[in-house]
């Protein structure tokens, strides 16, 4: 993707990371079933489906449990964007198809006066289009109608620098330490939402 800064090795983008666990049973079992026989550009479609659709968005559900890592998210089947995004990565990563992290800076609510929230997508790099893409598995709702595509991003949110809002741009091969720090340090997820989500990052 032009203006993606992507810094870490290649091969980190197919590897296990801190809250990506591509060698967990559960990511192997999920490859081996639902992606079997699945050409790249399906399997990441079939991926971004599931977890956009089939793994609730904590907020949108107003569940309280705070999923951490890939193995959480699969289990539980509901996290917020931080969460979803490893989930994203480590079955792209087990099928072979590398993937990484991409953060947001968003207000938290409709415009600047509810504060700003750092937000998680992913990366994807198709190798039968020698390029990376960007998809955002939050989970659609009214409003967000994100869409996986390959020609032109359809990402949950269109960045307003009007509200302070960037887009950082740089595709990480693992959760930025904020990022894991914040998940680490909360119980609850809707008080974490409200409350304790880091404004930007460094």
């Amino acid at each position: 993707m032009t203006g993606l800064v992507t810094e870490a090795p290649f091969e980190d983008f197919l590897a296990a990371a801190p809250l990506i666990e591509v060698d967990a049973p559960g990511i192997a079992a999920f490859v081996d079933t639902r992606l079997r026989g699945l050409y790249e550009v399906d399997a990441a479609r079939e991926v971004f489906r599931f977890v956009r659709d089939d793994v609730a968005h904590s907020w949108d559900v107003q569940g309280h449990r705070v999923t951490r890592s890939a193995v959480d998210v699969l289990a539980y089947r509901e996290g917020i964007c931080y969460a979803k995004s490893h989930l994203v990565a480590a079955l792209l990563r087990r099928a072979g198809i590398p993937s990484g992290i991409c953060y947001q800076r968003l207000t938290l609510f409709d415009d600047a006066s509810g504060g700003h929230a750092v937000h998680a997508l992913n990366t994807v790099y198709l190798g039968s289009l020698d390029r990376w893409i960007r998809i955002d598995a939050r989970g659609n709702k009214p409003g967000v109608d994100a869409q996986f595509a390959v020609d032109e991003e359809r990402l949950a949110f269109a960045i307003r620098p009007e509200q302070g809002e960037i887009d950082y741009r740089r595709n990480h091969a693992a959760p930025h330490p904020e990022i894991i720090r914040t998940l680490e340090a909360n119980d609850d997820v809707l008080v974490m939402y409200r409350e304790r989500l880091p404004a930007a990052l460094a």
